[in-house]
């Protein structure tokens, strides 16, 4: 499989506290910070989650 890097660009305050979870569960911290999931159909489904607070982008 391929590997996806996902890096936050907005904050989740104020966002729902499911969204706040799944930053948490990817690995995202704060706003700027970055993490390389593999791309599985689970991390899918939380970056639809949180799509509008994060960046996607293939990791080499």
């Amino acid at each position: 499989m391929t590997d996806i890097k996902v890096t936050q660009t907005r904050s989740g305050i104020g966002g729902t506290a499911n969204q706040r979870a799944t930053l948490h569960t990817l690995g995202l911290k704060r706003i700027g910070d970055s993490a390389v999931r593999e791309d599985r159909p689970e991390v899918r489904g939380m970056l639809r989650t949180v799509a509008h607070l994060v960046s996607v982008e293939e990791a080499k």
